[in-house]
């Protein structure tokens, strides 16, 4: 079995973000890999991988990086693939905003679909709705976990009204 997603990130320390990916790509049932790469320290091996993922079945690239967050876009200039930018807050960012900039900010023609600051559920969500396009099965997977959403929204409301207040109507 090929993976359809790859996960990939900057370095080990992105992982506790990352691995939301991961996790839901696993409750989705969704073939994916997992590596570190860096945009700096192994240019090379970013430029090989993205263009050779989807030679290996990969259709999607969730690439996570902090700071400078080059990952991303690098990935992008080669892969001919979607890729999916989720800025990391890491030691070395300016909380977080020149992650978001860095991948953000990408010229034309090189898109990267990009998350919110740590978003890595939310790439996962996004690949899992591309993948879905082609696959049956996995979209009614998508539509059963949509509906787990506006129920977890009902049963809060349903909590919310047994709430008592003086003023409250």
């Amino acid at each position: 079995m090929n993976p359809q997603v790859s996960i990939i990130m900057g370095s080990l320390s992105d992982m506790p973000v990352m691995e939301e990916a991961a996790r839901f790509l696993e409750q989705m049932e969704i073939p994916f890999e997992i590596n570190a790469l860096s945009a700096h320290r192994t240019p090379d091996k970013v430029a090989d991988f993205a263009r050779n993922a989807s030679q290996r079945g990969v259709r999607v690239i969730i690439a996570g990086a902090g700071g400078a967050a080059h990952l991303p876009g690098v990935i992008a200039a080669y892969a001919d693939i979607p890729v999916i930018g989720v800025p990391v807050k890491s030691s070395n960012s300016l909380a977080g905003l020149d992650s978001i900039l860095s991948i953000l900010q990408m010229p034309a023609g090189i898109p990267v679909a990009t998350m919110a600051l740590d978003g890595a559920r939310n790439a996962a969500i996004f690949a899992a709705g591309i993948l879905a396009l082609g696959n049956q099965e996995l979209a009614a997977r998508m539509k059963d976990f949509r509906s787990s959403l506006t129920r977890k929204v009902e049963e809060a409301n349903e909590s919310i009204k047994k709430i008592q207040y003086r003023y409250k109507i």
